[in-house]
């Protein structure tokens, strides 16, 4: 069992290896993101398909319907197959916030998950479209899932809402455009974490909370796993800005130092290598808390935050 961070309290059963739960998750993940895509691209362009399927083969950790998946499981949800096809919904956003992070007239990457980045692969313009296309597929991959856990029309569309809801103005579009605004400048820590609540926080905060709204948890439940996601969020964001430090792109699979060049504002800069690995594990501690004070016991969500503030890559 994973030693507790300072001032956890050992979890009332021991967890799964969080390797194997990973690995078996991604499968999962992997598998229904294969069935999506084959339905859904099967009449689209070419030139459309193609960038789509390279971005979304690239792999990569599917922290976001992993755990979506497991607050599934942990609210009580049954018949697990089909909540990966609906969680697959997060990882295709995710994917299309990636294409369009890495465009020139935004942090203009040219290598993502160890391989070179769409638009450097199939264009600008391309990868342009594939972000975009990915939207509408996403929100019908959801429906798609919802549907076939057996969810009723009302429940459907509110996964569906959730969804767009952090995907779009109010959540990683508007933490992408607070994040431009930020480069070159002085921040203080309380703008940094508004700009990380929506740019990386609002979709894993959904994550879980879509979770718990498939499995028919009670509002509070629902609650608690959202209020988990945000605390995960801010720790899996400052555990990245202290690997844009001290990381290499050949265990990263991305350029390091990029935060820097590009003159952003991170956790690592305001608070120090140290002062960061403290917030990092201090949020993953508050994520744990949050769902032992709605008296959810999940080991595997609570490894899950554990692995978000201390991982290496």
């Amino acid at each position: 069992m994973t030693s507790p961070l300072p001032g956890f309290t050992a979890a009332q059963s021991e967890p799964p290896a969080l390797e194997d739960a990973l690995r078996a998750g991604r499968a999962r993940v992997n598998a229904a993101l294969a069935r999506v895509l084959d339905d859904v691209l099967d009449s689209a362009p070419d030139d459309v398909a193609r960038p789509i399927r390279y971005a979304v083969d690239a792999g990569g950790k599917r922290l976001r319907p992993v755990l979506c998946v497991a607050a599934y499981e942990a609210a009580g949800g049954t018949w697990p197959g089909p909540a990966a096809e609906l969680a697959c919904a997060l990882e295709l956003v995710h994917t299309y916030s990636l294409i369009h992070d890495d465009l020139p007239c935004m942090d203009d990457d040219d290598l993502r998950r160890g391989r070179p980045t769409t638009h450097r692969v199939f264009g600008v313009d391309a990868a342009v479209v594939a972000g975009a296309a990915l939207i509408p597929v996403a929100a019908a991959a959801a429906l798609r899932g919802a549907r076939a856990l057996r969810l009723d029309d009302a429940a459907a569309a509110a996964i569906v809402r959730a969804l767009c809801a952090a995907a779009g103005g109010g959540g990683m579009v508007r933490g992408q455009w607070l994040d431009l605004g930020a480069e070159g400048r002085a921040v203080s820590l309380a703008e940094l974490e508004s700009i990380h609540a929506a740019k990386t926080g609002a979709l894993l905060a959904v994550s879980p909370r879509i979770g718990g709204m498939a499995a028919g948890a009670p509002p509070a439940a629902v609650a608690a796993l959202e209020a988990y996601g945000r605390h995960l969020g801010l720790a899996f964001q400052i555990a990245d800005d202290v690997l844009d430090v001290v990381g290499t792109h050949d265990v990263l699979g991305k350029n390091a130092g990029r935060d820097q060049a590009l003159g952003k504002a991170t956790y690592a800069a305001l608070l120090g290598l140290d002062g960061a690995r403290r917030r990092a594990l201090e949020e993953a501690e508050a994520a744990v808390a949050a769902l032992r004070a709605a008296d959810m016991r999940a080991p595997t969500l609570e490894a899950l935050a554990r692995y978000a503030a201390e991982r290496d890559r």
